[in-house]
């Protein structure tokens, strides 16, 4: 039987359980995967979920210098097929628009993959139309494949428009996790159908159900617990999470624990310290789903103070945002991209506007002091993401189309 190639920057990786869990669903649905990753992993855990993905895993060389060998017998490989010089010339048009080492780097991955290829591949899928899918392309190409993708947030909103529409028109067809983001990509394609949109959803069969009892932590006396799970970089807002703090009443009594790595995280760590709020933060770095969820569970609030990068990196539809509410808990988030079409404000949780440090205090002060509400919103919220945000539908319209090219 023959298998889909799935391609992504990273694998495992702990910021991806949604791609793990697309995978391992795919499996299920009879769905035979090859997993194909630019880089190896570096985070310090893996999830269970990666644990039960059976598929083989492919490393290419994340960079040339890595196994120059490797790469120069690719290259004289491809230069040997007939589909040499559609391919490279797919390249050159790119490498005009970006005329850098990472565009050549791509198409020496691309060289690699196409070389490396099991026969019984015939479809290439690739995560992020970022670098993942430069690399998928050239390799498609090359080996005679057709290719498809699945677009997320970064690799859409940090990529130039003529590369997306480049890769879009390419691709036999794409789907996308937000109807931001599908909006948007339909307007760059040639044919608007290719792009559909299908929530990766979360499956719930990992996550508890909210509890029977009500937390009475209120700020006046043991320190109501917030939580977020995130990576320390610009686009999760955390910067302003802690002036936010920062501005709270110094009467009311509270705790905040993050969980995650990342590049600011000794940025965030001193900033807390000039604020004079490390003695109320626990910084946890990167932890394995069950901690993850753990922390959750006794915690009173969750919160994910998302912005826009400066680079126009921004949120999808937060994973973690689902995680928590699935428990019932407590959500406070922002109005950037796709958290409104999962978090309905003042029924399912409480959203304010991106960056506005002021305005996420007044929420976080009036969440912090009323433990009714927050359970309100909460069971609210569990009930809407288990019902409407379920893997199971998308992942059915997904295994469907790779059974007819199988």
């Amino acid at each position: 039987m023959s298998r889909i190639a799935v391609v992504v920057k990273g694998y495992p990786r702990l910021s991806e359980t949604f791609i793990a869990q697309e995978m391992l669903g795919l499996e299920r649905r009879g769905i035979d995967i090859l997993i194909v990753a630019l880089r190896k992993p570096y985070d310090p855990y893996i999830h269970e979920v990666h644990r039960q993905i059976s598929a083989e895993v492919m490393y290419l060389p994340e960079y040339v210098k890595d196994d120059p060998a490797r790469v120069a017998r690719a290259k004289r490989w491809a230069e040997s097929q007939p589909t040499y010089d559609g391919a490279k010339a797919l390249f050159d048009a790119d490498f005009a628009h970006q005329s850098n080492a990472d565009r050549q780097r791509r198409w020496a991955q691309g060289c690699v993959f196409a070389h490396e290829l099991p026969e019984d591949v015939t479809w290439i899928y690739t995560h992020y139309l970022h670098t993942p899918c430069s690399a998928a392309r050239y390799a498609a190409h090359l080996a005679g494949r057709k290719w498809s993708f699945s677009a997320h947030a970064k690799d859409i909103w940090t990529s130039p428009e003529w590369d997306l529409k480049t890769k879009i028109n390419d691709a036999a067809w794409g789907v996308t996790c937000t109807s931001v983001n599908a909006q948007y990509l339909k307007g760059l394609a040639d044919d608007p159908e290719k792009v559909e949109l299908l929530y990766h959803g979360l499956d719930f069969s990992g996550f508890p159900l909210p509890s029977d009892t009500t937390s009475q932590r209120n700020g006046s006396g043991d320190p109501v617990r917030i939580v977020s799970v995130g990576r320390a970089v610009e686009k999760k807002g955390y910067d302003d999470l802690l002036a936010a703090l920062a501005d709270l009443p110094v009467d009311l009594n509270w705790h905040f624990t993050h969980v995650g790595g990342g590049e600011l995280s000794d940025v965030l760590k001193s900033k807390a310290d000039e604020l004079g709020l490390s003695k109320k933060i626990t910084w946890r770095g990167a932890q394995p789903r069950e901690e993850v969820i753990s922390t959750c569970q006794q915690a009173d609030l969750f919160v994910l103070p998302s912005k826009l990068a400066k680079s126009g990196d921004r949120d999808g539809l937060p994973n973690v945002l689902m995680e928590a509410q699935s428990m019932g808990l407590c959500c406070l988030s922002t109005r950037v991209s796709a958290i409104p079409e999962l978090i309905r404000d003042k029924e399912t949780g409480i959203l304010v506007e991106p960056g506005a440090a002021e305005e996420l205090s007044g929420a976080l002060d009036t969440l912090i002091r009323n433990p009714e509400q927050r359970r309100t919103l909460g069971l609210a919220a569990a009930e809407l993401v288990r019902n409407e945000f379920s893997t199971d539908p998308g992942l059915d319209r997904l295994a469907a189309k790779f059974r007819k090219v199988l």
